[in-house]
């Protein structure tokens, strides 16, 4: 993780018009730098395991993106 995303992902982890979810993402990521574990993470931003996996893969293939963005849901597209 570079300076500058650590920053940036500070910022969203603390932020007031932050959105929940992205401060959760962010609190995920630089959890995982700390060397926390999925089940440590999970408890600590009251998530489910696979889903704090989820982001953290995320994260690390596409990097700040892969977290501002919300993840494709399964189904049939809205018109």
């Amino acid at each position: 993780m570079t300076e500058e995303e650590r920053v940036k992902l500070a910022k969203y982890s603390r932020g007031h018009s932050t959105p929940v979810r992205l401060m959760k993402r962010a609190k995920i990521v630089l959890l995982a730098a700390e060397g926390k574990t999925n089940a440590e993470i999970a408890v600590e931003v009251g998530m489910a395991r696979g889903p704090v996996g989820t982001w953290r893969k995320r994260f690390a293939e596409k990097r700040l993106a892969g977290i501002e963005q919300d993840a494709p849901r399964p189904g049939n597209p809205s018109p």
